[in-house]
C-alpha cells in the first residue's frame, strides 16, 4: 500500500503500539508485582506483636518480630508530635522508632500508621545516628555504642526538647539538645567542650542506615525511584544524585564533596534526610557493607574538623528529616533551611518541567474543589481548552477525510494496476481539497507526554495515596478495585481467591468498571477517525480498545479517569465538528438505528 494512502493512520498506530509496549511492560506487570509487595508488607505490620521469632537459615544472625522485645534493649525517650509517635534510644543516641500516624498503611479502619524507622534486632531495622569521630582521642568519642544519658526533659515533643549528655572520662564532655518540629524535623544540637590538658580535633557525622531492603522496596516500577539520594554542590551549583538500590549494591562507595546540601535513603512515598548546616563542607557517602544475611545500606554526612583548645568549647547543629515526602512539607523546608532542591526529594521524573507543574495545578484544584477526582476531571478539561485549536484542526482534517473516502476509494478502484499513477492522483486530490492527511496525528503524540506527567503524578506524588472519589473510588492511585469477574461487586465473590486462576483473574485479566468505560470512550473516539484503506490495519484499530481494556485495568484509577474523560470531551468535539460537515459519524448512526428499531 502506498504510504501517501495511510500515512495518518500508520502514524496513529505507531504512535498507539509506542503506548501499548510501555503500558504493558512498564506500567502494567511491575506495578503488580510492587502492589503484592505492598499487600504482603502491609498484612505484616497488622499481625501480632507475639509472632514466631524467624531464624537465619544460612548464619547465626537472627531477628525478632518482637517489636517490644526489641526496643527494650536500652533505655528510651518517647517522641510524640501532631505527626509523629516512637522512641529514640539512647545507645547512640539513636533514633530508631517512629511511626507517621497521618498516614494509615491500607484504607482499613483498623490499620495501623506507616512505619518509618525500625529497631535494630528486628529484620529490615531501620535507623538514624549522630556522633563524632577523631584519631587518637584520649577516652574516646560518642559513636553507635555510645549510651547516653538523660539529663533534662522525659518525652521529646515540640515544646519540650529532651538533653542527653556522655563524657568520656578523659576530660570531653559532650551535651546534645535534640527538639523536633510539629513537623518531621529533628534538630541535634551538640555542645563539645574540652576540659583536658591539651587541645583535641573531632569531626561530627550523621548516618541513616537501613539493614536488608523489604520486598516491597526496590522493586517497584522503573518509573519509581527507591534508594540512596542526595544534593550535592556548592553556592547555587547544585545537582541530585540517586541510585536505585540494585544499582547501589553493585557499586563501590559513593562519595560527594559538598556545601551544604543533604542525603539520605528515600521510598517511594517516605524519606529520610540528613541536614548539615548549609554553609558547612560536608562530605557525603554512600555505602553498601555486606553483613551476611541482610545487607547494610547507609547514606553517611561527615562534617568538617573542629579543634577544640583546653578550657574552650564548640557547638555543632545537624537535623533529620523522617517523614512524608508531601510537595508543599519539602517546598517550605526548603525555603525556610535554604536547602537545595529539597522539592526533588520527590521523583518528579526526566520530564519535571511538565509533572511537577501538572501536580501543582492539580492540587491548586483539590483546594478549590475539595476532591481530588473532580480535580482530576477540571484538569482534563484544562487541557483541552489549552489544546482546543489544535485538536479542532485535527478534528476539521477528520471530517474532511470522512468526505472524500468514496473519491479515495474511486481512485483505488480505477487504478487497482498502477500504484504510482494512484498515489499521483491522491495527492492531487487532497490539494484540491486542502486536506493534510497527517493533521490529526500531532494531538495523538501529543498524549504521551501527557500520559507520562499524569502517571508520574498519580505514582509518586502522596497528595494522592488513598486520595478518593466517590462510590468504590477511594483511593485514585491505586487501580479501580472493582471487577467484572464479580459483576462489580454484584456477586459476594473474590476472584483472586480462586484456586489456579485467582492470581490471573486478580492479574492481567482484573477489568473494572473504568477501564471498561475507557475501552468503550476510546473505540468512539476511534469510530470518529477515517477508516483505515487497508483490511488489516482497520482490523488492528477495532481490535485495540478490546486490548487496552487489559492493559489500563491495572493502572491508577486517577488515570483512567482522566482518559476516559478525555475521550468523551473528544468524541463530544469531533461530534460537532462532523455536524458542521455534514459528514457520517458513527454516533448518528446509532441514534439512526435506535430509532428504527423503535419505529
Amino acid at each position: 500500500m502506498p504510504p501517501h494512502d495511510n500515512s495518518r493512520n500508520t502514524i496513529i498506530f505507531t504512535v498507539i503500539a509506542a503506548i501499548m509496549l510501555l503500558a504493558y511492560t512498564v506500567l502494567v506487570l511491575q506495578p503488580q508485582a510492587a502492589r503484592r509487595h505492598e499487600v504482603q508488607q502491609a498484612a505484616a505490620a497488622e499481625k501480632a506483636v507475639n509472632a514466631p521469632v524467624p531464624t537465619a537459615p544460612d548464619g547465626p544472625l537472627s531477628f525478632t518480630a518482637d517489636r517490644a522485645a526489641a526496643l527494650g534493649t536500652a533505655v528510651r525517650v518517647p517522641i510524640q508530635t501532631p505527626t509523629l509517635k516512637g522512641s529514640l534510644s539512647l545507645v547512640g543516641g539513636r533514633i530508631d522508632d517512629l511511626f507517621l500516624t497521618a498516614y494509615p498503611e491500607t484504607l482499613r479502619r483498623d490499620s495501623p500508621p506507616v512505619e518509618l524507622f525500625r529497631p535494630e534486632g528486628m529484620e529490615h531495622a531501620y535507623l538514624a545516628q549522630f556522633g563524632w569521630t577523631g584519631p587518637n582521642v584520649p577516652g574516646g568519642v560518642p559513636g553507635p555504642t555510645a549510651v547516653w544519658r538523660l539529663t533534662a526533659g522525659a518525652v521529646l515533643t515540640p515544646t519540650t526538647p529532651v538533653t542527653l549528655t556522655w563524657d568520656n572520662g578523659a576530660g570531653l564532655r559532650f551535651t546534645r539538645v535534640i527538639s523536633v518540629d510539629r513537623q518531621y524535623v529533628f534538630s541535634l544540637h551538640d555542645t563539645v567542650a574540652n576540659f583536658g590538658p591539651a587541645p583535641i580535633t573531632i569531626s561530627p557525622y550523621g548516618s541513616i542506615e537501613r539493614q536488608g531492603i523489604p520486598p516491597s522496596l526496590g522493586r517497584q516500577s522503573a518509573l519509581v525511584h527507591e534508594g540512596a539520594i542526595g544534593t550535592f554542590g556548592a553556592k547555587d551549583r547544585y545537582s541530585t544524585e540517586q541510585l536505585k538500590y540494585r544499582a547501589w549494591e553493585k557499586k563501590p562507595p559513593q562519595t560527594h564533596a559538598s556545601t551544604g546540601g543533604w542525603l539520605g535513603i528515600t521510598d517511594k512515598y517516605w524519606l529520610a534526610a540528613l541536614i548539615p548546616n548549609q554553609s558547612e563542607p560536608i562530605t557525603g557517602e554512600f555505602r553498601v557493607v555486606d553483613a551476611g544475611r541482610q545487607d547494610i545500606h547507609t547514606a553517611r554526612m561527615l562534617g568538617q574538623a573542629r579543634t577544640i583548645a583546653p578550657g574552650r568549647q564548640v557547638e555543632v547543629t545537624q537535623r533529620l528529616f523522617a517523614g512524608a515526602k508531601k510537595n508543599e512539607i519539602l517546598k517550605g523546608y526548603q525555603d525556610s533551611l535554604h536547602l537545595p532542591r529539597f522539592v526533588y526529594a520527590i521523583d518528579w521524573g526526566m520530564m519535571w518541567f511538565l509533572t511537577r507543574p501538572v501536580f501543582m495545578l492539580v492540587e491548586f484544584l483539590y483546594r478549590m474543589i475539595g476532591n481530588f477526582g473532580l480535580a482530576i476531571l477540571a484538569l482534563t478539561v484544562i487541557i483541552k481548552l489549552v489544546t482546543f485549536p489544535l485538536a479542532n484542526k485535527s478534528g476539521e482534517a477528520a471530517a474532511k477525510m470522512r468526505l472524500l473516502k468514496p473519491k479515495m476509494d474511486a481512485l483505488t478502484e480505477k487504478y487497482a494496476d498502477d500504484p504510482q499513477k494512484k498515489q499521483i492522483e491522491t495527492m492531487e486530490l487532497f490539494k484540491r481539497e486542502k486536506v493534510n492527511p497527517v493533521a490529526g496525528c500531532l494531538p495523538s503524540l501529543l498524549t504521551i507526554p501527557i500520559f507520562y506527567s499524569l502517571f508520574k503524578m498519580l505514582t509518586v506524588t502522596i497528595e494522592m495515596r488513598h486520595a478518593p472519589f466517590f462510590g468504590w473510588l477511594q483511593d485514585l492511585s491505586a487501580r479501580d478495585s472493582s471487577t467484572i469477574w464479580n459483576l462489580f461487586g454484584l456477586i459476594p465473590w473474590n476472584p483472586a481467591t480462586t484456586p489456579l486462576i485467582g492470581g490471573v483473574l486478580d492479574g492481567n485479566l482484573h477489568v473494572g468498571v473504568l477501564a471498561i468505560a475507557y475501552a468503550v470512550t476510546m473505540w468512539l473516539t476511534m469510530s470518529m477517525n477515517p477508516p483505515a484503506t487497508d483490511p488489516m490495519q482497520r482490523r488492528m484499530f477495532q481490535f485495540m480498545p478490546f486490548l487496552f481494556t487489559f492493559l489500563m485495568a491495572s493502572l491508577a484509577s486517577g488515570l483512567l479517569l482522566y482518559y476516559a474523560f478525555s475521550n468523551i470531551l473528544t468524541a463530544v468535539q469531533q461530534y460537532v465538528i462532523m455536524r458542521r460537515y455534514h459528514a457520517e459519524n458513527p454516533i448518528d448512526t446509532l441514534i439512526a438505528r435506535f430509532r428504527k428499531a423503535k419505529a
